[in-house]
């Protein structure tokens, strides 16, 4: 039996799913096995893979599996500009990607096969995970976002796709705001459709975005601050390059937030003080901030950090470790095992 987890878009916990569905059939006492044909997360444009997935099974589901087996094309930069160029072999690379599964398959009673990046990632080599549904007669569980009814577009289009493969769709980190929505509306309008809802999850604090002291060592920067807490969490990121008048009424209407702004920019930070939503100053450029500042914020609880980039890039790279951080680690998958449980039906999902 191939479970093939695959989803809308990136970052919607779909690591965490695959391998909390495959710790549970292992539980079960199947011999489980794990696969993710497209490395999707890389160091550099040339290819090299720290794509932690892979590693995360073998830890979680107790492999022997080397990566390059579990990992056979490693989506890069590069490998897409080859391909476009017509330098990669769309029936070759179909051909190593079988060759892997049959082998990774042969000795398992079920093989967890994980999506890369989004449901159409691979179009230009013919290797979307739709086209690996088909290849690998995999059953496929679309793991998908909700924010409002417009996301059902998506969810309908992701059905035609994958066609009598989709075995269904579970809703992931659902908001309080439109839990309601989902379970009365959408739920019986896709099932009307013919299309099987695993479950709802609702959003969990404990898997959303990064505690500050996490994002303080992935940025590698320095903490300013005495003897402020650095374990809130901090889900979205404020850039601070308006005005202070401005920013006031924008930082108020916020939670979870770390403020982004050059370290020259007292007066935003000041502001940002003021905003109790506002859990921690990430300040770019080396320049540090007025002594005043600091006190602040030391008085305030909130901690500064500091880093030598500039904002645009100090704010690509926060916004990567935040989602990246959420499936990353033992305890996610336990956490997500346990949401399975309260929200899904896992026994439909890991269905002979």
């Amino acid at each position: 039996m191939t479970v093939l987890v695959t989803s809308l878009e990136e970052s919607t916990g779909k690591t965490a799913v695959a391998l909390a569905l495959g710790a549970v059939a292992r539980e079960r006492g199947e011999r489980v096995g794990y696969m993710k044909p497209k490395g999707t997360r890389l160091q550099s444009a040339v290819g090299k893979t720290l794509d932690d997935d892979p590693m995360l099974a073998r830890e979680v589901l107790d492999l022997d599996a080397e990566i390059h087996e579990m990992e056979p094309v490693v989506y890069s930069p590069t490998f897409v500009q080859e391909a476009i160029r017509g330098r990669e072999d769309p029936e070759a690379l179909r051909a190593q990607v079988r060759t892997q599964f049959e082998a990774l398959s042969a000795d398992v009673d079920r093989l967890i096969v994980e999506g890369g990046g989004s449901l159409t990632t691979g179009g230009i080599v013919d290797l979307t995970d739709a086209d690996l549904a088909d290849l690998f007669e995999a059953t496929v569980v679309l793991v998908a976002s909700f924010e409002n009814a417009g996301d059902v577009d998506d969810v309908l289009a992701a059905a035609d796709l994958l066609g009598d493969r989709l075995g269904g769709v579970l809703f992931n980190d659902v908001p309080d705001a439109a839990f309601d929505s989902l379970a009365s509306d959408v739920v019986p309008f896709l099932e009307g459709r013919g299309i099987r809802v695993y479950g709802t999850i609702p959003r969990d604090e404990k898997l959303a975005g990064v505690t500050v002291s996490e994002l303080a060592s992935e940025m590698g920067s320095e903490v300013l601050t005495a003897d402020t807490p650095t374990d809130s969490r901090v889900r979205r990121f404020l850039v601070g390059a308006m005005s202070a008048e401005k920013a006031l009424g924008q930082f108020r209407r916020v939670r979870d937030a770390a403020l982004i702004t050059g370290g020259d920019r007292s007066d935003i930070q000041t502001v940002a003080l003021e905003a109790s939503g506002v859990e921690c100053l990430l300040l770019t450029g080396g320049f540090h901030p007025p002594d005043a500042v600091l006190r602040r914020a030391e008085a305030a609880g909130v901690p500064v950090l500091l880093v030598q980039t500039d904002t645009v890039t100090t704010l690509d790279r926060a916004e990567t470790v935040a989602t990246e951080r959420r499936t990353r680690d033992g305890e996610t998958v336990k956490r997500m095992r346990q949401l399975l449980d309260d929200y899904a039906d896992i026994d439909a999902m890991l269905v002979e």
